[in-house]
């Protein structure tokens, strides 16, 4: 691996010289200047960020912490929270945490020892004793004892929503169709907002659910499908679950939207390449990522938030399953 030693050798200067470049610190002549920089680019050398903070006492690398990238969501989500990272110069440490609880204390742990600016966190486990202030931080969809602040969207009116528009297609005994986590999270306000919309209407409802993370999900759907013959409407706490959903059900036999209809949440499927368009309650992803960076903008340079959770409102996007 290139070391500041070997850009030293070659560009003929010492190393603090090229450390004063890197940094753009300090003063170094123009023909200097550029023999560092043309060593670097030959030697194809890369700074060590961890090392150049731990130096400078002042860190630009910002941790992502989430469940898995191999979500749409969490992929979405990330996108635009490196990009707006990006804008003012500090880059992203992505911690792909798989849901476990104990890879989750992990990163913690090596975040605190490697001094980041700021943790950005996405976590449905029971990890509460761990989390501090310490460093700052910003949750999304999950709340702390601790006075930390979270960026949701509207989950309880987005339960709402759905009910309503199901009723509105004509679903007659529509199903919530989720997973309960660990802890209390944002996401079951989704189930909630159902609820009190299906009980406010006088609809007869269904709610099914288990632990999350469903393990096995075709134990998972055929006690639904087996179970719930007569549910003419589904409303899945997330799109890939009502995917997931909508797929089993066509292998038997039951169509969508003929027979049931079916709205997801997140809006992670409003693709034309997908294949039936999903309706989805539509999360503001973009705005969701860009208000959380901001907001840790704010607790790195200490200025006070004027509250602790900050919801953002979602829409109904019609598809072809409802």
């Amino acid at each position: 691996m290139t070391s500041i030693k070997d850009v030293a050798n070659l560009a003929g200067v010492a190393v603090g010289t090229v450390s004063r470049v890197i940094n753009n610190s300090g003063a170094v002549k123009p023909k200097t200047r550029r023999k560092v920089e043309e060593a670097i680019q030959e030697l194809n050398y890369f700074p060590n960020e961890v090392a150049r903070n731990f130096k400078m006492q002042k860190s630009k690398m910002v941790a992502l912490l989430l469940p898995s990238i191999w979500n749409p969501f969490f992929s979405e989500l990330a996108y635009y929270i490196e990009d707006e990272l990006d804008r003012e110069g500090y880059k992203l440490m992505l911690c792909n945490s798989g849901g476990k609880p104990e890879k989750e204390l992990y990163y913690l742990d090596m975040l605190r020892q490697n001094k980041v600016a700021g943790i950005v966190g996405i976590t449905y486990n029971d990890i509460e004793n761990n989390v501090s202030n310490d460093i700052p931080i910003v949750s999304i969809d999950r709340h702390f004892n601790k006075k930390i602040t979270c960026v949701t969207s509207d989950n309880f009116e987005g339960g709402r929503l759905a009910l309503r528009e199901l009723v509105k297609a004509g679903a007659r005994k529509p199903a919530f169709m989720g997973s309960v986590t660990a802890v209390f999270s944002e996401t079951m306000n989704r189930r909630e907002g159902f609820i009190h919309e299906a009980q406010a209407l006088g609809i007869e409802y269904v709610i099914y659910e288990k632990p999350d993370p469903i393990v096995d999900d075709e134990a998972y759907f055929n006690e639904f499908l087996n179970k719930y013959h007569d549910v003419d409407g589904v409303f899945a706490i997330t799109d890939m679950l009502a995917a997931n959903y909508i797929e089993r059900a066509r292998r038997q036999g039951i169509r969508v939207p003929e027979d049931v209809k079916v709205i997801g949440y997140d809006g992670i499927q409003d693709n034309p390449y997908f294949h039936p368009i999903l309706s989805t309650i539509r999360q503001p992803v973009e705005e969701m990522a860009r208000m959380t960076i901001r907001l840790l903008y704010n607790k790195i340079d200490d200025i006070p938030l004027d509250k602790q959770v900050y919801r953002i409102p979602v829409i109904f996007k019609q598809g072809e399953t409802t």
